[in-house]
């Protein structure tokens, strides 16, 4: 019987290193064989891996002895592909980085269809929140199904149609909430202390429509909710709307935008900047600076007031940490989220990817982001009943009116 328990514990014990035996044969195949090329956030320049070939063989040759235990001892079927993806996962997640993931081809799919500013699913913007290790809801996108349904920024989202997700399992999650047209997805979401339950119908979104008006006659008004492909380019098509209107200042609403592609921040702070200025540093694990600098004479030439909140993250602090440091823009309202690095997305021949935290950013006066957030020029807080309002009344939006006095 003894015998017997001890090898129950030895096969316990195999198993529980199964996933790192298949993940680092995995790896060393994947990184001595492929090339990866950048999609995301930068250039479209491809890059290549090298490794210490020796180091290599080593953890190749040690994996397979436990390999040898699992095909010795396991009982039941073994899904190989199912193995090696699982592992490769565990393999970046142990990074503790919460903007570094493998992506696998099926998600990648998806992944990749976001940034292009439209997808099926229920529209919602989504963060990975480290002091509940849950998803959160940064915001829900205007006129979507998750807006009518009542889904607030500052949900976190526990289950999708019954199955429970971490932080760490935000893009299976994010995925499993997209589907077909016309389709139901429930939700299972903690606000405060209380939970609720949402049924959401899933529709087309068209993410991100760059919306803008005119305030008391001679104050421009623009608001976005990410930075996506195109975002820049609608953005100056709807500066120029305005000026057709005789606006005399601008107020951009960054409050709730999540960021996204950082050369659509880059090209609308060269709107406003002036030629040849410091954009943005970005600065690599070998303490390498790559300098950003404005390209273009600017085509905004008022005064300009930034909206930011606790939600506005990455490409939106980039935006406005550049123009703050610059002296182009005041910025209103409360301090940014803190995300101040930069992922690539690199795409592997079969399909699946990887999103790597490889840069961190500062400001154009060297400025930390990067957990730490923008501090405004002029703290404002809204409301308390009216923090969670994705429309609120202009008359009762705090914020907004004291852009306003200060555009006037």
């Amino acid at each position: 019987m003894e015998v017997r328990k001890v090898e129950e514990k030895k096969r316990f014990k195999a198993y529980k290193i199964v996933m790192l035996v298949i993940l680092v044969a995995f790896i060393t195949f994947m990184i001595t064989s492929i090339c990866m090329y950048q999609y995301f956030t930068k250039s479209d320049s491809s890059k290549y891996l090298l490794l210490n070939s020796s180091r290599n063989d080593d953890i190749a040759t040690e994996l397979s002895k436990y390999k040898s235990i699992i095909d010795k001892y396991y009982l039941g079927d073994i899904d190989e592909e199912k193995l090696e993806e699982g592992a490769i996962k565990g393999y970046f997640e142990a990074l503790d980085d919460p903007y570094t993931e493998y992506i696998s081809e099926e998600d990648m799919k998806d992944y990749l269809e976001d940034t292009k500013g439209n997808f099926v699913g229920i529209g919602i913007y989504m963060v990975k929140d480290e002091s509940t290790n849950k998803i959160k809801v940064l915001a829900p996108i205007k006129n979507s199904p998750a807006e009518k349904a009542g889904i607030l920024p500052g949900d976190l989202i526990i289950a999708v149609d019954g199955t429970e997700y971490s932080a760490d399992d935000m893009t299976v999650a994010s995925n499993n909430i997209k589907g077909e047209e016309g389709s139901s997805v429930k939700l299972s979401i903690l606000r405060g202390t209380q939970s609720i339950e949402f049924e959401v119908k899933r529709e087309k979104i068209i993410v991100n429509p760059v919306e803008g008006k005119v305030i008391e006659n001679n104050i421009g008004y623009i608001e976005f909710t990410s930075f996506d492909e195109n975002t820049a380019n609608d953005f100056k098509t709807k500066f120029e709307e305005l000026k057709k209107q005789k606006i005399k200042s601008l107020i951009i609403d960054l409050r709730n935008n999540g960021g996204g592609i950082v050369d659509e921040a880059l090209k609308i702070a060269d709107y406003i900047a002036d030629k040849g200025s410091i954009l943005l540093y970005e600065v690599d694990k070998n303490n390498n600076e790559k300098v950003e600098k404005s390209e273009n004479n600017p085509i905004i030439e008022m005064p300009v007031i930034i909206l930011t909140n606790e939600n506005t993250a990455s490409s939106s602090e980039i935006l406005a940490g550049a123009l703050k440091d610059l002296g182009k823009a005041k910025i209103v309202g409360t301090k940014t989220y803190g995300k101040g690095v930069i992922q690539q997305l690199l795409t592997l021949p079969n399909g699946s990817g990887v999103k790597i935290t490889s840069e961190e950013y500062l400001t154009p006066n060297k400025t930390k982001i990067n957990k730490i957030g923008i501090e405004p020029d002029e703290k404002v807080e809204l409301p308390e009943e009216s923090k969670n309002k994705l429309v609120i009344e202009e008359k009762e939006d705090t914020q907004l009116q004291k852009a306003i006095e200060m555009s006037r």
